[in-house]
């Protein structure tokens, strides 16, 4: 992490706490301090107080999760979460009130151990511009880990602590395969992606779906999969058919689901449906897809077909924003996660 990152992030957290101050007038926790004090007590920017990784051991003896020095700054992390809670919005698109939503929620124990901390390194760098966009990191094992950063598809290797560019969104990216759809794009802001194996798919704002062999240099494949206004690639996934070949479902804001095989990448099916479709997922043996978007109710549906509502998913009490599928022992073929 160098220095302007750095400085960045701290700067992020005056500008909130100064907001919290504004907010709260005189009562405010933090007394009569003001952004000017604040920054002269923070770290001084040299090398030597960088920190751009966290160890167990460094938490353990007191260092804050994230690499922020709270200990150079007027006031603890704590006092600075409680004021942010006090302040913060909650995005909601609830046609009720949410205490009644909570009634039919699952209430679940807050201080179980359902994660231990291991590592945290701000060398792997990441943007993710709106926080309904999935899918932005993709770890393919315990070392290999996909991220976006501003306009770079990059590789990070924690065994040698090097991270690779793959893909720049602002270069005009032509792609090697010539017919079957391709096309070159160019400014993409990726939205998505999926790795499998030696494949890596990237969506875009403007319908981009860009296709790269992770073995070869360049691009295999890309194209904009639609000219519709509202055309955010939502979601992609990679999968085998019942015949074992390999397929790629992409989803789109413009009420389409589309597959495409991954060895020319031609369009297998084209399905539309009545709302926006924010994910795709597919169970593990590739007979059914969980189809979920704009609406209350999901859909479980055959890709053959597409159209065919094999079950409905009512009951959710908001828009759906993403979702998986799992294999479990007592039901093999299709158990579903949605958020």
């Amino acid at each position: 992490m160098d220095e302007f990152e750095l400085e960045d992030n701290l700067e992020f957290i005056l500008q909130s706490i100064q907001e919290l101050i504004e907010d709260q007038g005189e009562n405010n926790p933090f007394g009569e301090v003001n952004q000017n004090e604040l920054l002269a007590n923070l770290v001084n920017y040299d090398q030597d107080n960088l920190m751009p990784d966290v160890s167990v051991e460094d938490v353990v003896n007191g260092k804050d999760v994230q690499g922020i020095p709270w200990e150079k700054m007027l006031f603890p992390r704590d006092q600075y979460r409680e004021m942010k809670m006090k302040g913060y919005k909650n995005y909601q698109n609830l046609s009720y009130a949410r205490e009644d939503a909570l009634q039919d929620c699952k209430q679940v124990e807050r201080d179980g151990p359902y994660y231990d901390f291991q590592y945290n390194t701000r060398r792997a760098r990441l943007s993710i511009v709106h926080f309904q966009l999935r899918n932005l990191v993709w770890a393919t094992t315990k070392h290999d880990v996909y991220t976006v950063h501003n306009q770079s598809m990059t590789h990070w290797s924690s065994l040698n602590q090097i991270s690779t560019e793959l893909i720049n969104g602002d270069d005009c990216i032509i792609p090697k395969q010539r017919g079957h759809g391709s096309q070159s794009v160019s400014m993409v802001q990726f939205t998505t992606m999926a790795v499998d194996n030696d494949l890596l798919v990237v969506g875009g704002f403007h319908g981009e779906l860009i296709c790269k062999r992770l073995e070869d240099d360049g691009i295999v494949f890309s194209t904009r999969v639609t000219d519709d206004e509202n055309a955010i690639t939502n979601s992609l996934e990679i999968y085998q058919d019942p015949n074992g070949s390999r397929r790629l479902v992409v989803a789109n804001n413009d009420c389409s689901v589309r597959i495409f095989d991954t060895k020319y990448f031609d369009l297998l099916n084209h399905y539309v449906f009545p709302w926006s479709v924010n994910s795709v997922s597919v169970n593990p043996d590739g007979t059914l897809f969980a189809v979920l978007g704009d609406h209350e109710d999901g859909l479980v549906v055959d890709p053959k077909c597409g159209k065919m509502a094999i079950y409905w998913l009512p009951g959710v009490k908001t828009q759906h924003v993403g979702c998986g599928t799992l294999e479990t022992y007592h039901n093999p073929w299709l158990s579903l996660v949605e958020g």
